[in-house]
């Protein structure tokens, strides 16, 4: 990676500014999973012993400029200080003057965690007053928040403007080192598994990873579009009728790589919003009933996408099999995550894209299996669209790049 890395910079004594993930799920007032903020250990822990003062701040849902208790990150302060051993200040805001003042009384090695960004709209807008206010809090700026790479926010992007010194934390550079190798430099067989409800939402997706792919897996809602455009039946399943053209353009250029379902299985009803169906059966892409609901890969397609897997080299995964919500449509995507798991365990780089998979692989118990799990859903699907991170893109240059 070219961008100036946290390794790469003395922090002894200095004011760092920490952007982190901390936008965690709370119940009741507490965390209800503190994975992203386990994930931030690395870069707040190599500060800590190297003597830096830690700023860190982070946004959680979406306040929309008002003040919301509910979404305050308190409680995201008492969890860090059980995983550090160590006391976690907390601030009632994230600029101004007594923010200022708590940040200058530090001492080398103490950690601070400011109030959600988002509590000012100045945050998702850029605002170049709120990120100057943001950078006085600070000596030097490090980006550990994957997940919001995407955004050119005050916090991401626009407080690089008033610190010379901008670097990656350890998780972003994770983020890129794998994301990055996966599409610059693969180890063949390379195979994508891309599901999930709708091709639009993975048009550039499929369009920048064909030519790099030697097989890319087709699962999800999207695979019924595909098989629309080729005249079958789909019964009731999800369509995407203003895509068709699409889809075949799409068949027409990847003949040779795009894999798609041979089976489904089916309902006759489903309540998606109460997330249960009828009892499901399996179902040919040629017999699909006319008053059927396609939503999950079936048996036979299954066992050809993990042998697929399982023989690749290099795998990348987007996007769920079917409608795993409904544990009765989640065997398809569990298989997929089972297989990924078996190509790891064979020497493989397997590399799950962010969002539903990630929380579909760590629901199956098998995060640790794989290589690596992007934390950022929306950030690590513009990476694989070949798309410029504003976050990463604004960090200084390493000086031997």
């Amino acid at each position: 990676m070219a961008k100036l890395f946290i390794e790469d910079v003395a922090v002894a004594g200095k004011r760092i500014l920490i952007r982190v993930d901390f936008n965690v799920p709370l119940e009741n007032g507490q965390v209800a999973d503190d994975t992203r903020i386990r994930a931030s250990l690395p870069t707040i822990n190599h500060i800590i012993q190297k003597g830096g003062r830690l700023v860190l701040m982070s946004h959680l849902g979406r306040p929309k400029g008002k003040r919301v208790p509910e979404m305050s990150l308190k409680p995201c302060a008492a969890v860090l200080s059980a995983l550090l051993s160590r006391q976690v200040a907390f601030a009632e805001d994230c600029i101004g003057a007594a923010v200022e003042a708590a940040v200058n009384k530090m001492q080398p090695g103490e950690v601070l965690l400011l109030e959600n960004l988002r509590y000012h709209n100045a945050e998702t807008d850029n605002d170049a007053a709120f990120a100057a206010q943001l950078a006085r809090l600070g000596d030097i700026y490090v980006n550990d928040a994957f997940g919001t790479a995407h955004r050119a926010h005050a916090s991401t992007e626009g407080v690089t403007h008033y610190l010379s010194c901008c670097a990656a934390g350890y998780l972003l550079k994770k983020e890129m080192d794998y994301l990055g190798k996966v599409l610059q430099n693969p180890e063949r067989p390379f195979v994508a598994v891309l599901g999930g409800a709708k091709i639009s939402g993975k048009i550039e997706v499929i369009d920048h990873l064909l030519p790099k792919v030697d097989r890319l897996i087709i699962g999800g809602g999207m695979a019924f579009t595909f098989y629309k455009a080729m005249g079958k039946e789909i019964g009731k399943s999800l369509l995407e009728e203003d895509k068709l053209e699409l889809a075949k353009s799409l068949l027409d250029k990847g003949k040779t790589k795009l894999v798609l379902p041979v089976d489904c299985m089916v309902t006759s009803a489903v309540d998606f919003k109460g997330r249960t169906a009828g009892k499901l059966h399996t179902a040919s892409w040629d017999k699909l009933p006319a008053d059927g609901y396609g939503l999950d890969i079936g048996p036979e397609s299954i066992l050809q996408f993990a042998a697929i897997i399982r023989e690749a080299k290099t795998v990348l995964w987007n996007g769920p099999m079917g409608v795993f919500e409904i544990t009765a449509a989640a065997t398809g995507t569990f298989a997929i995550a089972r297989a990924l798991a078996q190509s790891t365990a064979a020497g493989a780089t397997t590399v799950i894209g962010g969002g539903d998979s990630a929380a579909a692989v760590e629901k199956a118990g098998l995060a640790e299996a794989v290589s690596h799990v992007s934390t950022g859903g929306g950030a690590s699907l513009e990476f694989l669209e070949g798309k410029i991170l504003p976050g990463i893109a604004a960090l200084s240059e390493r000086p031997d790049k």
